[in-house]
């Protein structure tokens, strides 16, 4: 039985086979580029035809520019059978581009005859809801997406139903399975909005949200539709048809969802600012009120001034009216009583004339005095009863 050599020992034959072949160095390698990742000023990606694929590296970072996703590059290197990992890498170290890839052609070709076609026009676009209850989700029930949508999601708003529909991601069949989702999600009347998703991937992983049959789907579905496939640097047609594209499925859970504490804040924060608008207008009225009231005082102390004015000015006439009317009886009352003096026989006495009563009846003529009896002659200050004394001349 042969003896067993250790995987470092493989690995190590292995490698120096690659470093010892010298066809195999600085050559020159043509095909469709996919998967590109840049990390640590490190270029990742792969090269593909028809029937095979090539891992790639390239320690010069200024080639991303000329490593884009679904075209077709010429890169010059040699190949590197790394030790510790037990994995064969084609080291670039020059790029020239060749064309666009088959696949890359066909999604620009796709996306012009849709975009010609008026579906990715803005005015078809639906409005995504603001209170979202029940959120519908297509994507594959054993990837890390919906785990991703449900834990942003239940985070922020635990009260938000996710419902699933698991569906393929990418291969055979997958976006018949993704539009049928579509289709029957969209007629499901207590969903509020779909979210197609899945995670990133070369252009040929993510061929599936590339068709025609998903995106006259995400077209026709009744339902606004967010599509979340991909990472942000990813776009595929579904993108430009749906009704809005999150970044990544975190994100898209993120826009259908308000943090409820960010909603508590937001309620505190109208609270405060109806409290203080409604102390504001209190104080407001209380000053109206204040001012109000002392014009009202003002007011009431003027009417009073000038109705004690008023009065005062009638006592004053009425004071003067009654002056005059006693002055005026005053004045008719000495009049009547000149006038009663002049016909009181006292008043006549009192100038020196006598009256002369006879059996009580007044003598103004001699002749109606009776010689034969006494008369009765009365002065002012008295009377003296006297004989008549014949006149015998007459």
């Amino acid at each position: 039985m042969q003896e067993a050599i250790t995987v470092s020992k493989l690995n190590t034959y292995i490698k120096q086979i690659f470093d010892a072949e010298e066809l195999l160095h600085n050559i020159s390698v043509v095909g469709e580029v996919f998967g590109v990742s840049l990390s640590r000023n490190v270029i990742y990606f792969s090269l593909k035809d028809e029937n095979a694929t090539l891992s790639c590296v390239c320690f010069y970072p200024n080639f991303i520019s000329n490593i884009i996703e679904g075209d077709k590059i010429i890169v010059t290197g040699s190949p590197n059978y790394y030790i510790k990992g037990g994995k064969l890498n084609f080291n670039v170290n020059k790029v020239e581009k060749v064309g666009q890839g088959k696949l890359y052609e066909e999604f620009l070709k796709l996306k012009q005859k849709l975009q010609d076609e008026g579906l990715f026009d803005l005015s078809h676009k639906k409005n995504i809801p603001k209170d979202i209850k029940r959120i519908g989700v297509i994507t594959s029930r054993e990837g890390a997406v919906i785990q991703d949508i449900k834990n942003v999601a239940w985070r922020r708003n635990p009260s938000v139903d996710i419902v699933l529909y698991n569906t393929k991601v990418q291969g055979l069949n997958a976006e018949n399975e993704i539009a049928h989702a579509i289709d029957v999600m969209g007629k499901y009347n207590k969903i509020d909005v779909l979210v197609v998703a899945r995670g990133g991937g070369s252009l040929e992983d993510l061929w599936a949200y590339n068709t025609e049959v998903v995106a006259r789907a995400t077209y026709n579905c009744s339902k606004p539709i967010i599509s979340a496939v991909g990472h942000e640097t990813d776009f595929t047609i579904i993108d430009f048809v749906s009704d809005l594209r999150a970044p990544t499925p975190s994100a898209a859970a993120e826009l259908l969802t308000f943090s409820l504490e960010d909603k508590k804040a937001e309620m505190w924060g109208l609270f405060d600012t109806f409290y203080k608008t409604t102390e504001n207008f209190i104080k407001q009225e209380q000053n109206k009120f204040s001012m109000q009231n002392v014009r009202l005082s003002n007011n009431i102390d003027k009417l009073l001034i000038n109705e004690y004015n008023l009065l005062d000015n009638k006592r004053n006439k009425i004071l003067k009216h009654i002056d005059n009317f006693i002055n005026q009886k005053y004045y008719e009352l000495g009049l009547t009583e000149t006038t009663i003096n002049k016909i009181d026989p006292n008043f006549i006495l009192q100038k020196g004339y006598a009256k002369i009563e006879q059996k009580g009846i007044s003598i103004n003529k001699l002749e109606n005095l009776d010689l034969k009896h006494k008369m009765t002659i009365n002065f002012y200050d008295g009377k003296v009863d006297a004989m008549p004394i014949e006149n015998k001349e007459n």
